[in-house]
C-alpha cells in the first residue's frame, strides 16, 4: 500500500475541514455565542497537523484499487474525528464516545442522535433547539458533505489525485456499479457536486417562500438533500406546522433518493431519461404502493381518512426509504402491520447512485431477476439463459458482487443485532438499531424509535453502531477489504 499517498489525501482532508470550520465560527461569533472558541481550537488542530502531513508528503505515484480502498475509508474515520472536535471542545457532548457517535452518524448521513436526553445531558434542558447556533450549523454540514461523499468532493475541489482518482471513484460512490458521467472521473465528480449544490440552494428557497427562517431553511436543506435527517428542532419536521413545507421536504427527499447520474442527464435536456430506467419505475411504484397501504392502515385503525394521515404516510414511506431519518408523525403509535413495512423499507434503500443508504433498488431487482433465473436453469439445467435488467446484459461479476454484498449485509445486521441484545435491549430495539445504523436511517424502533434518542445506549454498542454506518454508507466491501490478510500482503 502507498502510505505517502495516503498520508498526503488525508492531511489535504484535514487542512480542507479545518478551513470549512471558518463557516460556523463566523455564524456563532455573528450570535455572540461561545461555541466560536472550539471552532477556532478545531480548527488550528485539523490544520497544524494537516497542512504538514500534506505537504511532506507529495509523491507521483499513481494510486491503485488497494490504495483507494484504504484511502476512502481511513478519508471517512479521519472526517468523523475532526467533526467531533466541535462537539467536544464546545462541552456540547463532553463524552469522546458520544462525540464520536453523533459525527459518525452525521457524515455518513445516518441521522442517529444522542442529544436532546435530559437524563444524561441535563445541561441541554430545551434538547436540540438550545445547542449553540454554530453548533447546530456544523451538525447539518457534516451531513451535507458527506451526503454526495467526502472523497467525491475531494476530487471535485483539488486537482490532486491525478489518475487514481478513479480508484477513489469506484470505492465510494454507492451501487453496484460506479458510472461516470464523463471520461474524466475529475469532471464527473464536479458535475455531481453542481447538481447537489443546485438542488440544495433549490430546496433553501422553496423553504424560504414557505415561511422557514433562512437559518432553519439552509439547514433542513443540507441535511434532506444528504438523506441525513439532523434537524435544528426537537419535533423535527413536526415543528413546522405547515403542509407546504412538508411536502417540499417531501420532493426534495424524493429527488435526493433518485441517481443523481439521471439528474445530470435530465437537466442536459433528456428529460425522459428517468422513465427508461427500470430502477427508477420501481422506486415510483414501491413509493406509490407503500403510501397507500400505509395510508389505508393508518386511516382504517382510527376510522380517518384524512389528509393529514395521507401526509403523514407520504412522508414516513418517502423518509425511510430514502434513509432521511425526520419524523412528521410517531410511526410507532401505528399498527405493527405498517412498523413492519416501515423496518422493510430500512433494509431497501433508494436508488444506486443516489445519497440514500440500504441495499439499494437496483440490487433488489437484481436479486429478484438472478432468483427467477435459477428456478428456470432447475427446469432447463443446459439453458445458458443470461441476467437482465431492461436492455441491459449484466455480467456474473456484478452478479456476484450483488450476491456477496447482500449476504454481508444481512450477516452484519444479524451479528450487529445479537451483540445489542446481549448488552440487555430487548428484540425490537435491538434489530430496529441493527437495521437502521446498515441502512443510515437515525429512528429505529423500540427504545430508539422516532420521539427518542440514542443516549442511554451502552458506550460499546455506540461504537458497534458507528461502525455499522461506516459499513452501510461505504457499501461494505470497501472497508471489509481492509480487514482481509490478502489485502496487507
Amino acid at each position: 500500500m502507498n502510505v505517502k499517498s495516503l498520508f498526503n489525501i488525508l492531511g489535504a482532508l484535514s487542512t480542507i475541514l479545518g478551513l470549512t470550520m471558518v463557516i460556523p465560527l463566523l455564524i456563532s461569533l455573528g450570535s455572540g455565542q461561545h461555541d466560536f472558541q472550539a471552532f477556532i481550537k478545531s480548527s488550528i488542530i485539523c490544520i497544524s497537523l494537516g497542512l504538514p502531513c500534506w505537504f511532506f508528503t507529495k509523491n507521483n505515484k499513481s494510486i491503485t484499487n488497494r490504495d483507494g480502498f484504504a484511502i476512502v475509508t481511513f478519508s471517512w474515520i479521519i472526517t468523523a474525528i475532526i467533526g467531533a472536535l466541535p462537539f467536544y471542545l464546545s462541552g456540547v457532548i463532553p463524552n469522546i464516545t458520544d462525540a464520536f457517535f453523533e459525527s459518525m452518524s452525521g457524515v455518513t448521513t445516518t441521522g442517529a442522535s444522542i442529544l436532546g436526553n435530559v437524563k444524561t445531558m441535563p445541561h441541554l434542558i430545551e434538547g436540540i433547539e438550545s445547542l449553540p447556533i454554530g453548533i447546530l450549523f456544523w451538525r447539518s454540514f457534516l451531513q451535507w458533505i458527506g451526503g454526495m461523499g467526502v472523497v467525491v468532493f475531494y476530487i471535485a475541489i483539488l486537482p490532486l489525485l491525478g489518475i487514481g482518482g478513479v480508484q477513489l471513484f469506484k470505492a465510494e460512490v454507492p451501487g453496484p456499479v460506479a458510472s461516470k458521467i464523463t471520461p474524466r472521473v475529475r469532471e464527473t465528480a464536479k458535475l455531481l457536486w453542481i447538481v447537489y449544490v443546485g438542488f440544495t440552494l433549490l430546496q433553501t428557497i422553496a423553504l424560504l417562500l414557505a415561511g422557514v427562517n433562512l437559518f432553519d431553511s439552509i439547514c433542513h436543506s443540507f441535511t434532506t438533500i444528504a438523506t441525513g435527517g439532523f434537524s435544528t428542532k426537537n419535533a423535527s419536521i413536526a415543528y413546522f406546522n405547515n403542509s407546504a413545507v412538508h411536502y417540499i421536504i417531501i420532493f426534495f427527499m424524493f429527488i435526493s433518493g433518485v441517481n443523481f447520474s439521471l439528474h445530470f442527464r435530465a437537466i442536459s435536456g433528456d428529460f425522459k431519461i428517468y422513465f427508461r430506467d427500470l430502477e427508477f419505475i420501481a422506486y415510483l411504484l414501491i413509493i406509490f404502493l407503500v403510501t397507500c397501504i400505509i395510508f389505508y392502515s393508518i386511516s382504517s385503525f382510527g376510522d380517518n381518512f384524512s389528509m393529514v394521515n395521507f401526509r403523514e404516510s407520504f412522508f414516513a414511506t418517502v423518509c425511510m426509504l430514502t434513509g432521511t431519518g425526520f419524523v412528521l408523525g410517531d410511526y410507532e403509535m401505528w399498527p405493527i402491520f405498517v412498523q413492519m413495512i416501515i423496518l422493510s423499507l430500512m433494509f431497501i434503500g433508494g436508488m444506486g447512485g443516489s445519497t440514500t443508504g440500504g441495499l439499494k433498488i437496483i440490487r433488489i431487482i437484481l436479486l429478484g431477476k438472478y432468483t427467477a433465473l435459477e428456478t428456470r436453469r432447475m427446469l432447463h439445467s443446459r439453458a445458458l439463459i443470461p441476467v437482465k435488467i431492461g436492455k441491459q446484459l449484466i455480467v456474473e461479476d456484478v452478479v456476484r458482487n450483488t450476491l456477496g454484498y447482500f449476504l454481508f449485509f444481512m450477516s452484519v445486521f444479524i451479528l450487529s443485532a445479537l451483540m445489542l441484545s446481549s448488552m440487555g435491549l430487548n428484540m425490537e430495539s435491538s434489530i430496529g438499531a441493527a437495521a437502521s445504523a446498515m441502512g443510515n436511517i437515525g429512528p429505529a424502533l423500540g427504545d430508539f424509535g422516532p420521539t427518542n434518542n440514542y443516549a442511554l445506549l451502552p458506550n460499546a454498542g455506540k461504537w458497534i453502531l458507528s461502525f455499522c454506518m461506516l459499513l452501510g454508507r461505504l457499501e461494505i466491501f470497501t472497508v471489509m477489504v481492509l480487514f482481509s490478510r490478502t489485502f496487507w500482503k
